[in-house]
C-alpha cells in the first residue's frame, strides 16, 4: 500500500459524520491526577482496567472512530493476551497515539511554552506504527495573557506543529494538529477569538511551508470562549457564533475533519456547544465533530470508582456521552436527552 494510500484510508476511517474521538491518552501525572478524584491509585494495573474499560464498552465503535492512546497504553495486553490496539480495532475503532513529550517555558518568550519530543520522533511512529497505530498527535498550548501569546511564541509552535506532521505524513500516519488555546484567566471571549485566530493563521502558514497535505491531517483546536475566571460565562450561541467566523477565516476548505477539544468545559457544555456549531455551520467545508478526553471520561470515571463491579455501569455512562455527542455532530442534540 503507498503512503498516500494509507494516509487515504485511515482519513476514510477516521474522518465520519456523527461520529469523534476518544482521546485517552493522558500523561501519568493528568491521569494520576483525575484517579485521586475518585481516591484510585495510579497504578499501571489500574490504568489498564481503566483503559481496557473503555475500549471494550459495547457499541462503543457506533459513536467513536477513533482512540488516541497513551505509549504505555500502547504496549498493554489484557487478561485475556490481547493487546489494547487489538481492542480498538476489533470495535471499528482507529487506533491513534500522542507523541509529543510535554510542554517546557519558551525562551525569551516569558509566559508562553513548547512542547517538546521532535528529536527522533520519526524513529518512534515507525515503531508506533509496525504496533498498529495509524495516526498520531501532538498539543502545543496557548497562554491568554496581557502580553501572551507572543509572536515568537505563535511562530515557534507553529514550527513544531508543521514539522511533527511533515513527519507523520512522510510514514503514512495521519497527524492530528492540537494548537489548543487554554481556559484559564480572566480575558473576555473577544480576546480569546482574537488569538484563537491569530495562531491559527499561524499554524497554517507553517504547514503550507512545510508542504504538509491538508487532505490528510485533522485540526483539534479549542473552542472560542472566554477564560474560566471570567465574571460572566457565554451562551452557546455566541461561541458558536464566534467559533465558525475564526474558523472560516482562517482554516483551508481542504482540511477533512475539525475535532474540537472540550479544553476543562464540563460535558453538558461541551457537547451543547458542539451541537450550536453543526446547527449554526450550514454547508461548511469540513466535517465538525469531537476529540474530548474529560467530557467524555468524566461520567464515566464517577460511575468507575476503580471497582470492578461498576465496569457496566461506567460502559454505559461512556456509551451515552459518546451517543449525545453524536447527535450534537449532527445538531440534533437536546438537553431532554441528557435526562433519557
Amino acid at each position: 500500500m503507498s503512503i498516500q494510500s494509507e494516509l487515504q484510508s485511515t482519513i476514510a476511517d477516521l474522518v465520519v459524520k456523527g461520529k469523534g474521538i476518544l482521546a485517552a491518552d493522558e500523561s501519568h501525572p493528568t491521569i494520576a491526577k483525575r484517579f485521586k478524584e475518585i481516591n484510585v491509585e495510579s497504578t499501571e494495573q489500574n490504568r489498564l482496567d481503566y483503559r481496557e474499560l473503555m475500549l471494550t464498552t459495547p457499541g462503543l465503535g457506533e459513536f467513536i472512530s477513533g482512540v488516541i492512546l497513551f505509549e504505555e497504553t500502547l504496549g498493554q495486553t489484557t487478561a485475556e493476551g490481547k493487546s489494547m490496539l487489538q481492542i480498538a480495532t476489533e470495535q471499528g475503532v482507529v487506533p491513534g497515539i500522542k507523541v509529543d513529550k510535554g510542554t517546557v517555558p519558551l525562551l525569551n518568550a516569558s509566559g508562553d511554552m513548547i512542547t517538546e519530543g521532535l528529536d527522533g520522533l520519526a524513529d518512534r511512529l515507525a515503531n508506533y506504527k509496525e504496533k498498529g497505530a495509524r495516526f498520531a498527535k501532538w498539543r502545543e498550548v496557548y497562554t491568554i495573557s496581557a502580553h501572551n501569546p507572543t509572536q515568537l511564541g505563535m511562530d515557534t509552535n507553529a514550527e513544531v506543529l508543521a514539522r511533527y506532521a511533515a513527519v507523520c505524513q512522510s510514514l503514512g500516519m495521519v497527524p492530528i494538529v492540537e494548537p489548543e488555546v487554554l481556559l484559564d484567566g480572566d480575558h473576555t471571549i473577544a480576546r480569546c477569538f482574537e488569538v484563537t485566530e491569530a495562531v491559527q493563521h499561524t499554524v497554517f502558514h507553517a504547514l503550507h511551508k512545510h508542504r504538509v497535505q491538508l487532505e490528510y491531517m485533522v485540526l483539534k483546536p479549542s473552542m472560542v470562549v472566554p477564560g474560566k475566571d471570567f465574571p460572566s460565562a457565554a451562551g452557546a450561541e455566541e461561541i458558536a457564533e464566534k467559533t465558525l467566523t475564526q474558523l472560516y477565516r482562517s482554516v483551508p476548505g481542504a482540511v477533512p475533519g475539525i475535532n474540537f477539544l472540550s479544553g476543562g468545559q464540563t460535558p453538558e457544555e461541551a457537547t451543547q456547544n458542539l451541537n450550536f456549531i453543526n446547527a449554526m455551520a450550514d454547508n461548511a467545508p469540513w466535517l465538525l465533530s469531537f476529540s474530548f478526553a474529560r467530557a467524555l471520561q468524566e461520567p464515566v470515571l464517577q460511575a468507575w470508582q476503580g471497582r470492578p463491579e461498576n465496569i457496566a455501569v461506567a460502559q454505559k455512562a461512556l456509551y451515552k456521552r459518546a451517543k449525545l455527542n453524536s447527535a450534537a455532530c449532527l445538531g440534533s442534540y437536546t438537553v431532554e436527552m441528557e435526562k433519557e
